[in-house]
């Protein structure tokens, strides 16, 4: 149970809406589990989420009329054209407060291809966590 909440912990907190999973996952870091595990379910929900983002703006960008009713089309071409100029690398940064969840999200809008979205929202997602792990037990080992 204590794994599928840190999914899910992890899944909002990746999604467009407001949410957080480093403070449960140091908790449960206190008690007597797996790092391992509970990096490697905390990656997965991180990357899930973000990846529910990047198929929202797939989804709106081919099947909707909505981000044309939302969005000018200047307004739409900007942001993929600042996406194409950083990159795609910049989906290394989805870990990122407030900024990487909207970088998954315009990387479905821009069409940057799934499983490279994929690998880079995993690996950063990945190393965010891998990094928070090693602190917590820097900081509190003995």
């Amino acid at each position: 149970m204590v794994y599928l909440t840190l999914f899910a912990s992890a899944f909002l907190a990746a999604t467009l809406l407001p949410a957080s999973s480093e403070a449960y996952l140091l908790y449960l870091l206190q008690g007597d589990r797996n790092a391992l595990m509970l990096w490697l379910v905390a990656t997965l929900g991180n990357t899930a989420g973000g990846m529910l983002n990047y198929c929202l703006g797939v989804y709106i960008s081919h099947f909707s009329g909505w981000a044309d009713r939302a969005f000018s089309e200047k307004q739409r071409e900007r942001a993929a054209g600042l996406f194409r100029k950083y990159g795609v690398w910049t989906l290394l940064g989805s870990w990122l407060p407030i900024v990487g969840d909207p970088l998954t999200f315009v990387a479905g809008l821009a069409g940057t291809r799934w499983r490279l979205a994929l690998l880079l929202i995993a690996v950063g997602k990945g190393v965010r966590y891998a990094v928070l792990i090693a602190i917590s037990y820097w900081l509190l080992s003995p």
